[in-house]
């Protein structure tokens, strides 16, 4: 059965985030195999999609699965699945997904990005859990919950440099938060490439650091966009492969921004009974 390796919010292969995508032509297998090819592909995000009946309010039916867990929201693997749709000609123009977060619209530019329009996340501050500073090894200047979708705890560090000489101990944030940290701050050069700059780590589901975190910039463009009094703004997420983010804010939606590029093509060989989409 085809799989693909793709690497979301790049414009070049081994950048961005890398997601694996498998389309399939029946509903989705048992939640054993699912995970099992995660496993198996071992990046941050496999995403697994099906065609829905024509005249309903989705397209596909979308789902996301660490190495080790099934996410409720993902950015960079929704990013991958409708830039795979979109080249092989399986969808044409706005793709609805049917998710764990409701519908989320993929929209295809005519500059070869596509846009994702996600729900905004609630930032709620909060007292900064004991540990927390030792875990990142810096202090923190706030903390907020970014609420269920998204399931973090966001920080915000003294400055750019800060956040990239971050070393934290891996196995205690993971007592943290639901997901993981999103440590940000504001770009140390405002006439730059990036507004804002950010890292994720969210080793509770088995990734240590993400390359790129499309879901986080729903609770990191409300966040900059009150602090910089722009809602259209550019995030970096400085890990080492690095990938943009441009993002918008339009009230309780976030659209997100960014291209991707499909770097392997590949054959699964152990299909689960169900025949996939070629």
């Amino acid at each position: 059965m085809r799989i693909r390796i793709v690497d979301a919010f790049a414009d070049r292969p081994f950048a961005g985030n890398p997601a694996g995508v498998l389309l399939l032509d029946t509903p989705f297998p048992d939640d054993d195999w699912l995970q099992n090819v995660a496993m198996e592909v071992n990046h941050a995000e496999t995403a697994f999609a099906h065609r829905l009946p024509e005249g309903g309010e989705a397209d596909w039916a979308l789902r996301w699965l660490t190495p080790a867990a099934e996410v409720d929201l993902c950015g960079h693997a929704t990013l991958a699945t409708a830039h795979v749709l979109h080249t092989t000609g399986a969808h044409q123009g706005p793709v609805r997904f049917a998710t764990r977060s409701g519908v989320l619209v993929a929209t295809p530019g005519e500059d070869g990005s596509i846009t994702l329009d996600f729900p905004t996340a609630p930032l709620v501050p909060v007292d900064l859990p004991d540990g927390v500073a030792e875990a990142l090894g810096t202090e923190p200047h706030a903390a907020y919950d970014t609420g269920p979708n998204v399931g973090d705890l966001l920080v915000e560090l003294a400055d750019e440099k800060t956040v990239l000489g971050l070393f934290p101990d891996h196995k205690a944030l993971a007592a943290f938060s639901e997901r993981g940290i999103i440590a940000t701050a504001r770009a140390e050069d405002p006439a730059g490439s990036h507004d804002f700059v950010s890292r994720c780590f969210f080793p509770k589901v088995g990734i240590d650091e993400d390359p790129v975190t499309g879901s986080a910039h729903t609770a990191l463009a409300p966040y900059w966009a009150e602090r910089l009094g722009r809602p259209d703004l550019t995030g970096l997420q400085a890990s080492p492969r690095s990938g943009l983010v441009r993002t918008r804010l339009r009230g309780d939606r976030t659209l997100l921004t960014g291209r991707a590029v499909t770097v392997i093509d590949g054959e699964l060989l152990a299909p689960p009974h169900a025949r996939l989409h070629a």
